[in-house]
């Protein structure tokens, strides 16, 4: 007996809730701690919050896989899907748009069942073409009768890491994963459930590809459930994928238990949920902090060329902007001429709106004269 799914009481998941004691408390106090904080957003800076949030958590569910997504394909997604400006941002693919439809269907819609149907549906939107890279695969069903197996290392020398229950097996699976879903949601911690939700379903893996995005979007549906909130203000795969090496070690660990104790999977999860709401200090920092550059500078003048640039330098944050604003990166951000660009630099530095970093010639440098910094 090699794995979880082979022990004759699978799925009856257990946990020492002594163990656990500290750490949820823990996490239910930063949970408390955020949804604090975020009562000083306003319903408009809450849409660019999730905007950031969401951008946010598509890239790295998707980095978590290795597969790197356009940065300015999510964002103009994002902001199409929430009904935001899109003007600048350029257009998205269908996978990158079924990458954001997924994720805002499992934390606008927490509260809707989920069903084979539903999930089917998901798998459809992340795989449009019927491919995954180069390989055709079973899109909107379970996977086939080949083994699936986990496994790491060069050819001849492979590692398996895990293996699923066989593909016969997916079917009578899910239907119990699906029944565990609705009668936990009444009688298991929320925090506790979601992270019990993750490992069940990755055990499972019923799909040929796509399950750990899956995972997490469930995951992210859980958390909205137990937080009874439509909006995002933290980003879990984000989380993950800063730690994505002791991520699969303890899914590796947990995998291969003597039992069905998931205490150990559980105290991770918690600890990183925990570390997740931590980061959303400085997501809503930069948001606040665009919010308060635009109050300062309501009054001033400006075009629309100038507003996008401004705006892309808010949108990466303090310090963020790889290199600094150049004009040469201004004439490619604006669709303008170096002529248009120089013009319109001045007049920002002028206004007090940016101010040059260092150089000389074509190799200046400049900012957004930030809030903090004009007080």
């Amino acid at each position: 007996m090699k794995y979880i799914w082979q022990h004759s009481t699978w799925p009856q998941f257990t946990w020492d809730s002594k163990s656990l004691l500290t750490v949820l408390g823990q996490a239910r106090l930063a949970q408390g701690d955020l949804l604090g904080r975020v009562k000083r957003l306003g319903f408009k800076l809450e849409e660019e919050a999730q905007s950031y949030i969401l951008t946010e958590e598509v890239i790295k569910t998707s980095e978590i896989e290795g597969e790197l997504l356009n940065l300015q394909m999510v964002r103009s997604s994002v902001a199409r899907h929430l009904g935001l400006p899109t003007a600048g941002l350029g257009r998205s693919s269908r996978s990158v748009d079924g990458i954001v439809e997924i994720v805002l269907d499992a934390t606008q819609n927490f509260d809707k069942t989920i069903n084979k149907q539903r999930l089917m549906g998901w798998h459809g939107a992340l795989f449009p073409t019927g491919y995954s890279g180069l390989h055709k695969i079973r899109v909107g069903q379970w996977r086939g009768q080949d083994p699936m197996r986990v496994v790491s290392g060069p050819m001849g020398r492979e590692r398996i890491h895990f293996e699923a229950p066989p593909g016969e097996a997916v079917e009578a699976e899910m239907r119990q994963f699906f029944q565990w879903w609705k009668e936990s949601h009444s009688n298991i911690d929320g925090l506790l459930r979601a992270g019990i939700a993750h490992f069940y379903f990755l055990t499972i893996h019923p799909f040929e590809d796509g399950n750990g995005r899956i995972a997490r979007s469930l995951t992210d549906m859980a958390l909205a459930q137990d937080e009874k909130l439509k909006v995002r203000y933290y980003s879990f795969s984000s989380q993950i994928m800063e730690e994505r090496d002791d991520y699969y070690k303890i899914l590796e660990q947990s995998s291969k238990a003597k039992n069905l104790d998931l205490t150990d999977w559980l105290c991770w999860f918690l600890s990183c949920y925990q570390r997740a709401i931590g980061k959303s200090n400085k997501i809503i920092g930069k948001v606040l902090l665009k919010a308060d550059f635009w109050a300062q500078h309501a009054q001033t003048e400006l075009n629309e060329r100038q507003k996008k640039v401004l705006n892309r330098l808010l949108d990466e944050g303090q310090g963020e902007f790889v290199g600094g604003l150049t004009t040469r990166k201004y004439v490619s951000l604006a669709s303008t001429s170096r002529a248009t660009a120089f013009r319109e630099i001045s007049d920002m530095l002028e206004k007090k709106l940016l101010r040059q970093l260092s150089g000389k010639g074509r190799s200046v440098h400049y900012d957004i004269l930030w809030p903090v910094e004009n007080k």
